[in-house]
């Protein structure tokens, strides 16, 4: 295993995220406790060190499971990190109550690492309002060392970002960002990226297979990198990473083991990508640009009052584009697109600033549908 530094901690390169853990069923918070545990204690002894969690990740049972299972482990010899659920106000004004719960369901007396979740243009400002104070508290459970470091991760557009940093940067000790070769470009990784290199504030990375979206290239892509280096499409996914001044920790969610075993193989070793091999990923990326870029992370998930299966239904409709299928609507009402009343209530909550209703309404018109 690859490890970085960072401070006075050595950081496994490859990080466990817990967004994606297998399931017993179709209900996100039924996680496969025994495949998961499986999972941790395989990561543990081939050096995995740090595992990222959220309040609201599996319906809110990521937190529970991860903690139950580093409870079995010298709690110095892992590194835990979780973030403060900003994205809905009401949690801000209950700050006290959420960090307190955090730590209760994950069985610990502090964080390693604690994140303000997923800064956007519609919560930033929530973040910094002094009057809610959430800031000045968690730099007061820092100094009393219930947090060890602070950071954020954003999915917010760059002049947010910007500005979110000139505001409160002098408290961030390291920013979580969605970046991946796709959206280096797509969602301007590349400025946010160059902008913490220059305040010097260490990357993390998350998405970096996109879902999953990065692994399944087409078979002309999978053959074109196969040819020029004998590794796996993800593994193509991380060694561009490990090309990306300031990179410290990359996340993945795996969600079974062989996934896991590939990735800490791929992490044995650093072996960047030259340039020629770089601009045959951003070849690719540029062929993807018509894809709705849904990462599957399912946040907009709960706030459907039909009950869509959102992420399902974005990914038929991506592998209809790409493969230029016929568009047929599915029987099975949590995966009918035409059942979207276009409320939006879902827009609000998509890191990637889908337009979700659109994309349903489209999809029922290509199918030859009025939607309902």
């Amino acid at each position: 295993m690859i490890y970085n530094t960072f401070k006075d901690k050595k950081l496994s390169a490859l990080g466990l995220g817990t967004m994606r853990f297998p399931k017993l069923s179709d209900n996100d918070g039924d996680i496969d406790i025994e495949k998961t545990r499986e999972m941790i204690d395989y990561a543990i002894k081939n050096g995995i060190n740090y595992f990222d969690t959220a309040y609201g990740y599996h319906s809110g049972q990521s937190e529970i499971v991860t903690g139950k299972i580093l409870a079995d482990y010298d709690r110095e010899s892992y590194y835990l990190a979780t973030k403060f659920p900003g994205y809905d106000l009401k949690n801000i004004k209950n700050k006290e109550q959420i960090f307190e719960e955090q730590l209760k369901k994950c069985g610990v007396d502090y964080f390693d690492f604690y994140l303000l979740h997923t800064v956007t243009e519609d919560n930033a400002e929530n973040y910094l309002n002094e009057e809610y104070g959430l800031i000045p508290y968690l730099l007061e459970e820092k100094k009393k060392g219930r947090i060890r470091h602070l950071g954020f991760s954003v999915h917010s557009g760059f002049d947010c970002f910007k500005n979110f940093l000139d505001r409160c940067g002098e408290y961030m000790e390291f920013c979580q960002v969605q970046l991946n070769y796709l959206d280096w470009t797509k969602q301007n990784a590349k400025a946010k990226v160059e902008l913490l290199n220059e305040r010097n504030i260490p990357v993390w990375v998350m998405e970096p297979v996109r879902g999953g979206r990065l692994v399944n290239l087409s078979d002309d892509d999978t053959k074109l990198l196969k040819e020029m280096r004998d590794e796996t499409n993800a593994a193509w996914a991380f060694r561009y990473l490990q090309t990306i001044p300031g990179v410290t920790v990359t996340l993945s969610g795996m969600s079974n083991m062989e996934q896991l075993q590939e990735n800490i193989e791929t992490f044995s070793e650093n072996k960047p990508l030259s340039e020629k091999e770089t601009e045959a990923l951003y070849g690719i990326a540029y062929r993807m640009t018509n894809e709705v870029p849904c990462t599957s992370c399912r946040y907009c998930v709960p706030y459907c009052p039909m009950g869509l299966d959102i992420p399902k239904i974005i990914s038929t409709y991506n592998n209809n584009v790409f493969d230029k299928r016929e568009f047929k609507l599915n029987d099975e009402e949590a995966l009918d697109a035409s059942r979207c009343i276009g409320c939006k209530a879902c827009e609000k909550k998509c890191p990637q600033s889908i337009e979700i209703s659109s994309v349903m309404k489209t999809f029922t018109e290509k199918a030859g549908m009025t939607a309902k």
